[in-house]
């Protein structure tokens, strides 16, 4: 079954509401190559001081329940904004790749381990393949972030040189 277009509405304070008939971890996987693209949108539209619009974000459950996420700081709804230009935030596949683009921003901030497994310097950013297919497929969890101790087992196997044990 394809999926359908994610409801958007825009709310009177001005941000972007979109109702998402999954919970994070459910969402779909990505391709590698699509996040590191929306990386470099990204990258541009922040360089490029292209702020986007705050965005809330409701998943729903099977059992009817939701969960609520803001997009709300300047650094995410700018991130957004670029996915959304380039892959589209109705669909279920442009909101995976934002949150999988978001999720691993924010896994790379908080575990130093990884430090082996990316680059980021004037020139741009390099990640390491298993990196980046780890973060276009294994799942959210319910905040749509990664599991860092889920991560690191994933990626244990291919510790490049360098990196921290």
């Amino acid at each position: 079954m394809m999926p359908g277009p994610i409801p958007v509405a825009e709310a009177p304070d001005g941000a972007l509401a979109y109702a998402i008939p999954l919970p994070p971890e459910a969402m779909p996987p990505v391709r590698p190559r699509d996040l590191v693209n929306a990386w470099h949108a990204a990258r541009e539209a922040a360089d490029a001081g292209a702020w986007g619009k705050p965005r809330l974000l409701r998943f729903t459950r099977d059992d009817g329940t939701t969960t609520d996420l803001a997009l709300a700081d300047a650094d995410a709804a700018c991130w957004a904004e670029a996915v959304d230009l380039v892959a589209g935030l109705g669909s279920l596949p442009g909101m995976a790749l934002c949150l999988r683009l978001l999720a691993l921003v924010e896994v790379m901030g908080r575990a130093r381990w990884m430090a082996g497994f990316f680059t980021i310097g004037a020139e741009g950013a390099e990640f390491h393949p298993a990196l980046l297919r780890a973060a276009a497929e294994m799942p959210l969890d319910a905040a749509a972030r990664f599991d860092e101790l889920a991560l690191r087992r994933l990626l244990s196997v291919s510790l490049p040189a360098g990196a921290a044990p």
